[in-house]
Parts: C-alpha cells; structure tokens; sequence
C-alpha cells in the first residue's frame, strides 16, 4: 500500500504541473475519474505498463516521472505502419498473373480520388492510414491498367505512378526500408518506360535520388541526380512542373553534399550553397507550386537554407534563417515538422537555449508525431540535450519525449 500511495502522489503531481485535471486526463487516457481517483490516493496500484504508458503520453512525461519504472515506448499508430509492411512488400512484389480471381475493377476517377487521398496521407505523416491503404490502392490499379486501353490505360498508368511517387517510396523511406523504397522506385519505372515520357523519368530518377541517400550513398545519389539534371535541362520551358522537379533535385543535391565525407567542410559548403543559389533561381520562376505532389517555390527555399547550415554544423547561422521564415507558410505537415527538429537540433547546440531546443522538438512531434519518432536526428539530439544541464520542467519535457523516441534515459 506504501508503494500506492507513493505512485499516486507522484501521478497527482505530474498532473497539477501539467494543468490538467482528473476529468481531462480520463477523456484523454479512457480510464474512468473514478479509477485515477482511487490511483491517486493510493487505493490503487498502477502496476499496468500500458496504462503507465497511455497516463505517460497523455501527460507527456516519461513513465519514470510517474513511476520508477521504465516502459518500452508504445506508438500504436507507428506500430501498426510497421505491421503492414509485410502486406505492402508483397504488393511490391505482385506480377499480373500472380493475382487473384478477378474483382470490380475500380473506375479511373474513384482510383484518382484514392490516389490524392494516398499522397495526402503522406503529407500529413499518417503513416499508419497510409499504409493499411497502399497494398489494396496499388493492386487495384495494376488491375485497372490491365483491364484498359489506348488513353485510358495511359490515364490509370499516371495514376499508378503517383501513388508510388511520392506516398510509397518515401513511406517505406521514413519508416526505415530503403531496400524496399528502392524496390518501389523500380517497379514505378516499369510503368514509366511504357508511358514514354521523359517528365515521368526524371521523376523517378528524383525519387532514387532520396532513396540512394537514406541508404548511405551520398556519392551515388549525387551521381544520379546530376545526370538527371542534365537529361532534364534541354526540355525546360518557363517555370512549369519540369523546372519545380529541376529545383528539388538541386535541393537534394545540397542536402547530399552535406552528406558526402569525401569532401572537405569548405567544398561541402560551396557546393550545397551553389546547389541551393540554383534551387533558388528556379524557384523564382515556378513560385509555389504542389507539381509532382511535391511543394517546391520560395518557401521550401528558406525551410532548405536554414537545415542545410544546421547539417554543416552552422548554428547560428541555421537559427538566423529559420528567423527569416514564418513556420505557418509551410503548408506541408512534413516538411514544417522538418523545420522544428532541424531548429532544434541547431538551438541544441548554443549555450542556454536548451530550453528553446526542447519546446522546438515537442512542437515538431505535435504536427507529425509518426514522422518524428522514427527519426534517427531526434533520437540523438535527444540524447544530446539529456547531456545538458537545465531547469526542472524542462527535463521532465524532455524525459518524455525520449522515452517517446526511444532514448534510454
């Protein structure tokens, strides 16, 4: 009973730091007002590690601050992305006549719908919608492609590309499996030789490029997109869709120049600023534009300025830019999740702004909590911070979010 009483104290203190009260943390958890009650006032013991873990992330606060236990991290959202992958892999591997007794086929415009709703999903880093979505979307359009003809056929072909562009490729990138990423940049490019088109190349070119780079070949992925870029070029008429692709390769090229060991810092710097200073020229005459289910212009202009100087150990100089830019103009969950790791991983490093660091990544998990706790940046800035001396609350802050990303702590 000793030990009740002291889980259910540390319980009702957590919750008072946190400004919450028994009825909100019942809504938020399921469990009844009743149960908390009689948990805070010890005639309860929570010795459940779910139910530790679910009061945990409700308050977010690390198990440890409640009990003084440690609880594996449970992101039941995450987790089942990564239990349908097995089913997506083998609709990655699924050839025409290894299907089953033929269904309805899908109408083109019911396909499309399911497509915009797809790469919306990755957008939003649901990851978990996305992937209970993928093996059935992609089945169904290899059908529909079977079953159609002359434009039609054509019309469900693009289709099909973009769903591997980009909600397949950088879904299976983000959770981890670049094999399998590579796998779907592959079978795109199959559907791509058909349709005869060399928009449609480059983009599958841009999307080995990312794959080639969470892989670990800067070298090789540098090596791809120069040669698109250079097939691409020639084709180039005013600031359409072409050109936007154009500008996210020299964006990722600078990205992977941070990346490529084989050069000193001061050439990785030259080049990432010159790949950028290109970017940046293109993006004036294309504006903001979501071609591709991509979001190239200015804006992604400012967001790559500011994490470029943070991966060459810039800091200061990343903060600077990431002042220049309002995070509300950054339309894509993602990509504004991005700009918050990547200020705090720079915050993280200038004394005292521990705190500021802290709040940015917390902010960052709140837009795109699937996307952030599969980041391996986060978990060592994470672990970073935790090295660092810093008030109270704000260790609690960050105890919660490393028990949330998996950083011992």
């Amino acid at each position: 009973m000793h030990r009740a009483k002291a889980i259910g104290a540390g319980l009702r203190a957590v919750r008072r730091q946190r400004g919450v009260s028994l009825r909100e943390l019942a809504h938020e958890t399921g469990v009844s007002p009743g149960y908390l009650s009689m948990v805070e006032n010890g005639k309860r013991l929570l010795d459940s590690a779910v139910l530790i873990d679910v009061i945990a992330e409700a308050l977010r606060v690390s198990p440890a601050d409640i009990v003084s236990l440690q609880v594996v991290p449970r992101d039941p959202r995450t987790a089942g992305a990564h239990a349908l992958i097995p089913a997506l892999r083998l609709a990655l591997m699924e050839r025409p006549a290894e299907r089953g007794a033929k269904a309805p086929v899908p109408s083109a415009q019911a396909l499309q719908i399911r497509v915009a709703k797809a790469n919306e999903s990755y957008q939003a880093s649901a990851y978990d919608v996305l992937a209970a979505e993928l093996p059935t979307l992609l089945s169904d359009l290899r059908s529909a492609a079977d079953a159609c003809h002359g434009d039609e056929r054509r019309r469900v072909l693009e289709l099909l590309v973009g769903a591997y562009h980009p909600a397949c490729v950088l879904l299976l990138k983000y959770l981890g499996y670049p094999d399998l990423a590579y796998i779907a940049v592959n079978r795109a490019a199959e559907v791509i030789a058909e349709l005869e088109d060399q928009s449609y190349a480059a983009l599958s070119d841009f999307f080995a490029v990312h794959v080639l780079l969470a892989a670990g070949s800067a070298r090789q992925a540098l090596a791809q997109a120069a040669a698109a870029a250079n097939t691409m070029r020639p084709q180039l008429a005013g600031g359409g869709a072409l050109t936007a692709l154009l500008g996210e390769l020299h964006l990722i090229s600078a990205t992977a120049v941070t990346r490529d060991t084989a050069r000193s810092g001061d050439a990785r710097g030259h080049d990432a600023a010159s790949h950028l200073a290109e970017a940046e020229r293109l993006a004036h005459l294309t504006g903001e534009t979501r071609a591709w289910h991509l979001n190239f212009g200015p804006v992604n202009i400012a967001v790559h300025r500011m994490s470029l100087n943070a991966a060459l150990g810039r800091h200061a100089a990343a903060v600077r830019a990431a002042d220049a830019l309002r995070p509300e103009a950054i339309t894509a969950f993602g990509r504004r999740m991005a700009y918050h790791v990547d200020l705090g991983r720079a915050l993280a490093h200038l004394r005292g702004r521990e705190g500021v660091a802290t709040r940015e990544l917390l902010t960052a998990e709140r837009i795109a909590p699937q996307r952030l706790r599969e980041d391996a940046l986060v978990r060592e800035c994470v672990g970073f911070l935790l090295e660092r001396s810093m008030p109270a609350h704000t260790l609690r802050d960050l105890r919660g979010l490393a028990h949330r990303v998996g950083v011992p702590h």
